[in-house]
């Protein structure tokens, strides 16, 4: 898949209805590895009702800058194309499933 493909992508993802649950990580960064249990997790309480991506800031330093992303993990939610909430740092399933909830 192309840049242009994946930003291409990305965009309609988040401009869709569904909330779109964004982890802004990097490789190297070891909280960023205690997330990825805890978004498996997250995924499986939420089902099919939002979409979970990862975004490697390394490899997408485009959309780090376009969303403002200083630090890493940052997570976002995006609803039709807007933030509508952001955090850095590690964030509990539950905790990020009740940050959700008004959005679904």
């Amino acid at each position: 898949m192309t840049m242009s493909t994946e930003r291409t992508s990305f965009h309609t993802l988040i401009n869709g209805d569904k909330p779109v649950v964004v982890d802004f990580f990097a490789e190297w960064c070891g909280p960023c590895k205690m997330m990825k249990p805890i978004l498996d997790e997250f995924k499986g309480m939420v089902g099919e009702r939002a979409t979970v991506i990862k975004v490697d800031v390394d490899k997408n330093p485009a959309a780090a800058q376009a969303y403002e992303v200083r630090g890493v993990p940052t997570l976002a939610i995006f609803k039709k194309g807007e933030i509508v909430w952001r955090k850095s740092g590690v964030i509990s399933a539950a905790q990020l499933q009740g940050v959700l909830q008004p959005f679904l």
